[in-house]
């Protein structure tokens, strides 16, 4: 997910009954003093997102990571184990 501008801790990643939700918040004040003004200006930015989960997902394995603007998220999957062809045996 690419997210330029926010820092690690601007992100929170949490997992709720196979859903996974990704929230981001950041505020920044400006406060500029003159001699016969003072200037103020905000910014809010926030989102989230949400996802539901496979079925073959582990959710306490999730692993989420950020650099360089990119949030990164590892959603390890069950292992799964293939199943043996049915093998027939004749009757004799």
């Amino acid at each position: 997910m690419a997210a330029p501008g926010m820092e690690k801790k601007d992100f929170h990643v949490s997992v709720e009954g196979g859903t996974l939700t990704i929230r981001s918040e950041k505020k920044e004040e400006i406060k500029e003093k003159k001699e016969n003004y003072t200037r103020r200006e905000f910014s809010y930015n926030s989102f989230i997102r949400s996802f539901r989960l496979p079925d073959n997902c582990l959710p306490e394995k999730i692993d989420a990571k950020y650099e360089n603007g990119i949030l990164t998220l590892v959603l390890p999957k069950k292992e799964v184990i293939a199943q043996k062809a049915v093998k027939e045996i004749k009757v004799s």
